[in-house]
């Protein structure tokens, strides 16, 4: 009788152990199919979004878009802008530039002068941006870009680069924001363009500037930004790397061929 029990005991024991290893052996596979299913996508948004690691670039590249740029200021200190628009690697090159030139009601980027007159001569199309502050006045932002960009036929749009609230309330911020662009569209006869990352425009500045062409940062969705609006350029890395500019660089693709590109260009 005890021999009886003990030897239940012993297959109870047993097959506690085979549920345990069978537990474990699950979870493993389980695990193993996850990783598998997780490369399997990443695989096929790659695929979906025709993004290619370009080794001399340092970056993925979304390649279903035809005409790449890069935008600059400052921080890239001297750049050799003939070395920029001479790199090729296969199908891609560098298309336009954007730099920055002025930022608040008095201040110009110290390397814009250069920027916007080398970019010029090696034959880049070339955008001029405002890095805007929310707790100046719109206007007096507007009359330092104008003073210090001189726009000519073959030149991008004007850009109002708009990402921080410095403290100021949305509704504020927003006004200040449209006398920028009313100024600046009175006095170069064109509609500029907006500048900023995904949250910002739908959390800030909503849907009152929809209007306006829209250059989006988003880095974090490879197919396309993550926006519900149309929109013209997309920043989509700021870690590349390009011949002529020691440091990081940020690209951007256009929405758009190349005779959509030239009929966004000042006439």
């Amino acid at each position: 009788m005890q021999t009886t029990i003990f030897a239940t005991a012993g297959m109870a024991d047993k097959k506690k152990g085979n549920i345990g290893w069978k537990i474990l052996i699950s979870l493993i596979l389980t695990g193993i199919l996850v990783m598998l299913g997780f490369q399997i996508y990443e695989w096929w948004s790659a695929r979906r979004a025709h993004f290619i690691k370009y080794e001399a670039f340092g970056i993925e590249i979304p390649t279903n878009y035809g005409i790449h740029g890069i935008d600059v200021s400052k921080y890239q200190e001297t750049i050799d802008w003939q070395s920029v628009k001479e790199m090729q690697v296969e199908d891609v090159q560098i298309g336009f530039a954007f730099m920055k030139a002025t930022e608040g009601n008095g201040n110009e980027d110290r390397q814009f002068k250069r920027n916007w007159k080398r970019s010029k001569e090696a034959g880049l199309p070339r955008g001029a941006y405002h890095f805007f502050i929310a707790s100046k006045n719109g206007k007096t932002q507007a009359e330092n870009f104008i003073s210090t960009v001189q726009l000519e036929p073959g030149d991008l749009p004007p850009v109002l680069d708009v990402e921080q609230t410095n403290g100021v309330k949305g509704e504020k911020l927003r006004e200040r924001v449209k006398e920028w662009l009313t100024t600046v569209e009175n006095y170069y006869g064109v509609k500029p363009i907006i500048y900023t990352n995904v949250d910002f425009y739908k959390q800030i500045l909503k849907d009152e500037f929809d209007h306006y062409p829209l250059w989006v940062a988003h880095y974090l969705q490879k197919e396309k930004p993550r926006i519900y609006r149309d929109w013209h350029f997309w920043q989509h890395s700021e870690q590349g790397h390009v011949n002529g500019i020691l440091y990081k660089v940020d690209f951007n693709v256009f929405n758009g061929d190349s005779t959509e590109f030239k009929n966004l260009l000042i006439h």
